[in-house]
């Protein structure tokens, strides 16, 4: 009888001397913390609102916002919605993280990689650079780009024009910066921009299926959160790819066509699409490269000479059938200048601080990831490539660089989300981007709550975007062991 009356006690404790179950209840409990403490914050805030006769809620969205923006993509006026003031905020703010990612990418190698050049006054310039622009603050290089530099440019009526009159490839002016452009419409420019984030999205895609499908769910409530999370996902990721790429409907709710209803809404825009197609056959041949390469040990000549010509097809397609035009600057019978600009692509004076700020400042950080990354290769692997007969060059891009990707590309993830926040110092110099239209927005409606709460969401959203592609990236460049 003893032994039967002490068998569930045995159970209990071994129970609470097992660690797992510590780890369950442990995660548990703050789950539960958190959930209260929310729901207590979210309690005092409505009482609060309730206090002073405001009702929680997003209704305003669908007022007339009554005040105008000086740059936009989408086809904006005074009299249209706060909910379309806003997409027009979240437009904007993805144009310019992209182009801020790309340019501050590209200058933050070039000079990351300039610090290991046999050269010295590249190398000089290269580490003067990184020094002088890291230990600025950003917002006074905003200053000095926006005020220093580029208010500094002549008047509209007697314009900077590079080279000559009469082959003007660049304008600079008080009134904006001229260079040569595609004849591009807002809706092309808009579908770009939605491309590119409907890339973003698939990355997460792609991420939610592979965690569902390895079942990693075991060991604890937070792995069986981020199951259930990615299982959510699929479905609403699918249902906003949809709306990305394929909505044709631009009047409820979204203020904008898909990507490719607006890209296939000039002709410009279908090239684009054409030159996205020859994506394919290029990651094919370049496989099947690899493959004959590795694997038959062959030369794959035969496949590179087929993508050469796929790339000498897509550079065809991007130098004439874009329809580039530059500037023309508009002049009287006396051959004075009246100020105007005709043909070529616009960039106010605020868009170009706010890139220009961006760019390198980011771009200095970046510099010396990729000088730490190249660091962490071993001395040994520039040595082998030296004694296969290639020069500083070739062993940097063939040898080192791919390898040093994997120490790169790590903190390389935190530099973009900065960049993506950074970016909303552009309030500073006065452009328009979703910072600046939202802060209007709350100061004319008095829903500061409701308006942060869409520009918290946002930020997250392009940061977990950012962080899910980047480690997708990063799984990729790792070593496999065999």
């Amino acid at each position: 009888m003893a032994s039967r009356s002490s068998s569930p006690i045995s159970g209990i404790q071994s129970l609470l001397r097992d660690e797992r179950f510590w780890k369950i209840a442990f995660q548990a409990l703050i789950v539960l913390f958190v959930v209260n403490l929310l729901w207590h914050f979210s309690a005092t805030l409505n009482d609060n609102m309730i206090g002073r006769g405001i009702k929680f809620g997003f209704s305003f969205l669908k007022n007339p916002a009554g005040f105008a923006i000086g740059e936009s993509l989408l086809d904006y006026k005074a009299q249209d919605t706060y909910s379309k003031v806003i997409q027009v905020g979240i437009i904007t703010r993805s144009e310019l993280m992209i182009v801020g990612v790309i340019l501050a990418t590209t200058v933050g190698i070039t000079a990351g990689v300039a610090s290991f050049s046999d050269n010295w006054l590249l190398y000089k310039i290269s580490r003067a650079y990184v020094g002088l622009v890291r230990n600025v603050p950003l917002l006074l290089q905003l200053f000095f780009w926006y005020l220093a530099v580029f208010f500094s440019f002549p008047a509209p009526k007697t314009p900077f024009i590079f080279p000559t009159k009469e082959l003007s490839w660049f304008v600079v002016s008080k009134k904006g910066i001229y260079i040569p452009g595609p004849e591009f419409t807002p809706a092309t420019w808009t579908g770009l921009i939605l491309l590119a984030v409907s890339l973003l999205l698939i990355g997460l895609f792609f991420r939610s299926l592979k965690v569902v499908r390895k079942g990693s769910f075991r060991g604890g409530i937070g792995p069986l959160l981020g199951y259930g999370f990615s299982l959510l996902m699929i479905p609403v990721v699918v249902v906003v790819e949809f709306l990305l790429l394929f909505n044709w409907n631009n009047e409820k709710g979204l203020y904008f066509k898909g990507a490719f209803p607006s890209l296939m809404s000039s002709p410009q825009g279908l090239w684009v699409i054409g030159l996205l197609a020859l994506l394919i056959p290029l990651v094919l041949l370049a496989r099947w490269r690899t493959h004959v390469i590795v694997e038959q040990g062959q030369s794959g000549k035969n496949q590179l000479i087929a993508i050469a010509l796929i790339l000498l097809l897509g550079l065809l397609v991007f130098l004439f059938a874009f329809g580039w035009e530059g500037p023309i600057a508009a002049t009287k019978d006396d051959g004075t200048f009246t100020g105007g600009v005709t043909g070529g692509l616009k960039l106010s004076l605020e868009y170009a601080a706010i890139v220009t700020g961006l760019t390198f400042y980011t771009g200095a950080f970046i510099a010396e990831i990729v000088r730490a990354g190249i660091q962490s290769v071993s001395q040994g692997q520039w040595e082998a490539a030296r004694s296969l007969g290639l020069n500083s060059g070739l062993s940097m891009r063939m040898v080192v660089f791919p390898q040093a990707l994997r120490v790169i590309i790590p903190p390389l993830n935190s530099e973009f989300a900065n960049l993506a926040k950074n970016s909303s110092l552009a309030l500073a110099i006065g452009y328009p981007d979703l910072y600046s239209v939202a802060n209007t927005t709350f100061n004319q409606t008095g829903r500061p709550v409701e308006v942060f709460l869409l520009m918290m969401g946002t930020y997250l959203i392009i940061n977990l975007l950012i962080s899910v592609n980047m480690n997708q990236l990063n799984s990729a460049v790792q070593f496999r062991e065999r």
